[in-house]
């Protein structure tokens, strides 16, 4: 990515973060998934009382481009109230590793001040596990 898709990006995932359904944890997160049609997927963080069904905001973002028809994706920024970088979870690794080549596909975790990490997937989650594990001969 450019930096300038970066940024904007970033930016999406912060105004993402404020959507967050977090009357549990109080630690909001957004996302910004950017497919391969050049369109920008967000997703928020939403919280419930059992916990486990909890959803994070890179999930829910994904989610959203799959359920409007988006099936392959280029990178994802992710940005919330602490004050390091936010990586995905393993579960959220896991998601983007189905719809994402893990060599090319980008998170960015955006930071204060406008600064950022930047990883790819296979980097956050080497030695995937993915389709053509499941393919037999």
């Amino acid at each position: 990515m450019v930096e300038a898709q970066i940024e904007r990006l970033i930016a999406e995932a912060y105004a993402a973060k404020e959507k967050a359904y977090i009357p549990y944890s109080g630690f909001a997160v957004g996302a910004a998934l950017l497919g391969k049609s050049g369109k920008i997927y967000r997703g928020c963080n939403i919280e419930n009382a059992a916990y486990s069904p909890t959803n994070c905001a890179e999930r829910t973002a994904v989610f959203k481009a799959v359920s409007e028809g988006e099936l392959e994706f280029v990178g994802i920024a992710i940005a919330g109230d602490g004050d390091d970088y936010l990586s995905p979870c393993g579960v959220c690794r896991q998601v983007l590793r189905e719809f994402a080549e893990p060599e090319s596909f980008e998170v960015i975790m955006a930071g204060k001040n406008c600064d950022y990490r930047k990883m790819t997937l296979a980097q956050l989650l080497p030695v995937s596990f993915s389709k053509s594990d499941l393919e037999m001969d």
